[in-house]
Order: C-alpha cells, then sequence, then structure tokens
C-alpha cells in the first residue's frame, strides 16, 4: 500500500469511526436516520477527503433530531 493509499485509508476510517460513533448516540436519543454511509469524492484517482452523509429522514425525524440538539445545545 503506497502513502497515499493508506492516507486514504485514515480519511476513511476517521469517517466510518465517526458515523458510528453519531448513529450510537442518536440512538441512545431515540432517533434513528433511515440511512447514513460515508462518501468519498475523488480527485485525481485518490481521496481528497471522505465524509459522513447524513441522508435523508422524514420531517417526524427531523423533528426529533432537532430536539436532541436543541436539548444538548441548552447544557
Amino acid at each position: 500500500m503506497t502513502t497515499g493509499q493508506q492516507a486514504d485509508s485514515r480519511k476513511i476510517k476517521e469517517a466510518e469511526e465517526a458515523r458510528e460513533a453519531l448513529v450510537a448516540a442518536l440512538r441512545r436519543a431515540g432517533v434513528q436516520l433511515p440511512a447514513t454511509d460515508v462518501r468519498v469524492p475523488l480527485g485525481a484517482g485518490r481521496a481528497t477527503y471522505a465524509f459522513v452523509n447524513l441522508g435523508e429522514c422524514s420531517a417526524p425525524v427531523a423533528r426529533d433530531l432537532a430536539a436532541v440538539i436543541e436539548k444538548g445545545a441548552g447544557r
């Protein structure tokens, strides 16, 4: 594996771990997003970054998520 591929793997792993942490925290708060994944846009054949895609959700789930965020922001 080249140095560039190792860096790409680290970016993807970091995003996957962040996604899992977010999904677990939301689940504990009673919110379940129906689809989350990690997306990797490629530039020049390499992962320039990786990001967590939260997907789409229904209006009730969006309201639940907003309520959890508001409650956490009030700390």
